[in-house]
């Protein structure tokens, strides 16, 4: 039977207690990672050391996984963004269809699912072209794919992250 713990990301430590500072922390630090620890120490009447304290706690829980950059993909040219349901031939290939499919760029997140799909996967690509060769060359091909159903999105009207 597969390992499938080597494929979550989403672990955390559920003992962790958050009280309302460590939520205040998290929404000031997801509206600007690089907020300097000294200036929310003043917003929240606490020490930088404190700051530093909570934020490290947090990581370690497994609550903070990392800051990054958000990117506008139509900047950069990707024009096409789109959902592809993921019918494999056998729960067993779950494995090798998501290595498979961690290897194509395009691919920029896949989720293990229940309903109709085993795996949804979000795709971005810079053409229709583009994504048809993705599509037939790239992911039909994988061998533990049967089928697959692929939605076109016209526009992302929410994004957001979730509230602590």
């Amino acid at each position: 039977m597969p390992d499938y713990k080597q494929f979550r990301r989403d672990a955390v430590d559920t003992s962790f207690q958050r009280d309302q500072l460590d939520n205040q922390i998290l929404e000031a630090l997801m509206q600007d990672a690089r907020t300097p620890f000294a200036e929310l120490a003043k917003r929240f009447s606490v020490s930088a050391g404190t700051i530093h304290v909570r934020v490290e706690k947090m990581k370690q829980a497994g609550i903070i996984t990392g800051a990054q950059i958000t990117v506008n993909p139509k900047a950069l040219g990707y024009d096409v963004c789109c959902f592809i349901g993921i019918n494999l031939k056998s729960a067993g290939d779950y494995p090798a269809a998501i290595s498979k499919l961690n290897e194509l760029e395009e691919v920029v997140e896949a989720y293990y699912t229940t309903g109709n799909y085993s795996v949804f996967v979000k795709v971005m690509c810079q053409s229709i072209d583009a994504l048809q060769h993705v599509l037939i060359n790239r992911i039909q091909s994988i061998d533990e794919i049967q089928s697959t159903e692929t939605l076109i999105s016209l526009q992302n009207p929410i994004v957001r992250a979730v509230k602590p």
